[in-house]
């Protein structure tokens, strides 16, 4: 045991995790140069394609130093702020991280979120200053940066270039004689906790772990503490680049299990694994539950596809426990799932992947954060608002409460000003800006997260042309002046394109919106009039014009009155014709409403 170190690896997005753990898995011999391939952890074609990380990867690798044997356990982590709940999962399976900085950009806001959750369990941090072979490195700059943020010695941040190759030795050393080996009794009852699971098509579920005290051996008895189901461990093991089966799996090591389970909905992240003879007496502290931060309904093209898109769902909420959803159904598209996501990012890869993996084509409507409303009949009864159409009558509500977020955002000094005026615009309010270099500024933002959920990211980016980093916390819930903003076409309300907005701002969304529906929606023929609403008030209105069939063309000649009537007729008709035709909407509606501002 004292021979075995689990570590992960932490960063802000881009900063080569990925990379470098590829040459940590070449070095230790691992993986073969013949199977070597650029981020060898990310087994999902969009990961390699987008070029991130969205799960965490676990692989065991073998290093042998001064003649002795050591296991190393890996866990590499995505970067990108959406997943940090994959982050905190993993650095609770660890004793240590390896944090990296690049050395051309330095410290960003998702290095700082991610050391201190690191910090928060205690565990041992190694400073990497990667990328040393980039022309625009500044080794000296960054390393003071690393210095003032976690108070270490200069001489124990190591250069390192995943590329090159650089420094992976000396890493592999520190993680050795740094990274304390795991405490735990292994005589004492089994206790081992999950921190993933992914779906086998032909084997079930497979759930990974971490066994902290005693061990767990094949075809033993088990049982899962918070559901207080039993099973038989079929198979278990370690996790190599493929899964290596094992008799048994000791103390302090990294494996999987498994038991033929079929239903996701048994395997929770977070359980405890003990043994059904000799069951532990606590369950392990696991994980808080995961909060999503943004809701959209998701809806099958097709009505029948219902219970597959439940399917794929179950399938893909397995594999990725923070995606939370629930059945829902819209006037306008028939049955489908309310889901909650943790950002807007997470919110794009689950269609994407429900597209590639399931074959699913689905529909999203506006996504949008969850309220809390009160009403004057009891004003203190919560009630959680995660659709603008479950939203109580105006005359009824006494207040509605919405999410604020800390925000913090690290940039270029050059461009302070065009943020700040971007979170003001947002409804942001400035509570403190740190120089934390000569042109590099730290400012924090408490502002609601609505204003963020849409394309806030986007525009931080471009404003700053790329430099800037973002990441936030959530706060509590405040009393805000919002208003339902309903969206009418041909005088039917649209409920999938409703949306609670503040009332400074929903005269021009309104119109905004009005204006790009008019741009996307067919003609037909019949005139279509486009109306934003709030409550009985229409505040903005578009009409679409029918497209008119010539039908006087074969009138020529004689009288007024034939033609005359030939118009009546066709009048007529068409009024008919609204009174019982209906509006197609594209899904490129839906979408456009998110990308007003471009």
């Amino acid at each position: 045991m004292e021979h075995i170190r689990n570590f992960c690896i932490i960063a802000h997005i881009d900063h080569g995790k990925s990379t470098l753990a590829d040459r940590l898995l070449q070095i230790t011999g691992t993986i073969s140069d013949r199977d070597m391939q650029a981020q060898a952890l990310d087994d999902m074609d969009i990961e390699r394609e987008r070029g991130i990380t969205i799960k965490s990867h676990a692989i065991q690798m073998d290093y042998e130093r001064d003649g002795i044997k050591y296991t190393l356990n890996l866990i590499d982590t995505p970067g990108h702020v959406d997943f940090s709940y994959e982050v905190s999962r993993s650095i609770a399976a660890c004793e240590g991280a390896l944090l990296i900085v690049d050395a051309s950009q330095g410290i960003e806001a998702q290095t700082i979120s991610n050391l201190y959750l690191a910090l928060e369990h205690d565990l041992e941090i190694i400073p990497i200053l990667n990328k040393m072979d980039l022309p625009g490195a500044m080794p000296e700059e960054v390393t003071d940066q690393i210095v003032d943020l976690i108070g270490c010695d200069p001489a124990d941040v190591i250069p390192a270039s995943g590329k090159t190759g650089l420094g992976v030795e000396a890493i592999l050393d520190a993680i050795i004689h740094r990274i304390p080996a795991p405490k735990g009794d292994p005589n004492a009852p089994l206790q081992a906790m999950i921190f993933d699971s992914v779906f086998n098509p032909f084997r079930g579920i497979i759930a990974y772990y971490r066994v902290l005290n005693g061990k767990i051996s094949k075809g033993e008895k088990i049982r899962f503490l918070n559901t207080g189901n039993d099973y038989n461990a079929e198979e278990v093991g370690i996790l190599k680049m493929s899964i290596s089966p094992r008799k048994e799996v000791l103390t302090g090591d990294v494996g999987y299990i498994i038991s033929g389970i079929k239903k996701a909905s048994e395997v929770k992240v977070g359980d405890t694994i003990t043994s059904h003879a000799r069951p532990c007496e606590n369950a392990v502290r696991g994980f808080e539950d995961v909060k999503p931060m943004v809701f959209a309904g998701i809806y099958p093209v097709d009505t029948e596809d219902y219970e597959e898109l439940r399917y794929s769902m179950e399938k893909l909420q397995l594999n990725d426990s923070s995606l939370v959803f629930e059945p829902e159904s819209s006037a306008a598209l028939g049955f489908g799932f309310r889901c909650g996501f943790l950002g807007m990012l997470h919110m794009e890869i689950i269609q994407e992947r429900l597209e590639r993996e399931f074959n699913m084509t689905v529909i999203t409507t506006v996504p949008n954060v969850s309220y809390h409303a009160f009403l004057n009949s009891n004003p203190d009864a919560m009630m959680i608002v995660n659709n603008p159409s479950e939203l109580p009558e105006p005359s009824s509500l006494n207040r509605i409460e919405e999410p604020y977020i800390k925000a913090q955002v690290i940039t270029k000094s050059e461009y302070v000003g065009q943020i700040m005026t971007l979170c003001v615009t947002k409804r942001g309010e400035l509570k403190n800006q740190v120089y934390l270099t000569q042109d590099r500024v730290e400012i924090t933002f408490e502002m609601p997260l609505g204003e963020i959920v849409f394309d806030f990211y986007d525009r931080l980016k471009t404003v700053s042309r790329g430099y800037a980093s973002f990441d936030y916390h959530p706060l509590e819930y405040r009393k805000s002046d919002l208003i339902k903003l309903d969206l009418m076409l041909n005088a039917e309300q649209i409920d999938a394109l409703s949306a609670l907005v503040h009332r400074s701002n929903a005269y021009d969304l309104g119109k905004r919106i009005c204006v790009k529906l008019k741009e996307l929606i067919p003609r037909q023929q019949f005139e279509i009039p486009i109306q934003a609403a709030i409550g009985a008030k229409i505040i903005a209105r578009e009409t679409i014009k029918a497209l008119r069939k010539d039908v006087t063309a074969k009138c020529y000649g004689g009288d007024i009155s034939r033609k005359r009537k030939l118009l009546e007729k066709q009048k007529a008709g068409k009024k008919r014709m609204r009174q019982i035709g209906r509006v197609e909407i594209p899904q490129e509606a839906f979408l456009a409403v998110l990308k007003l501002n471009d």
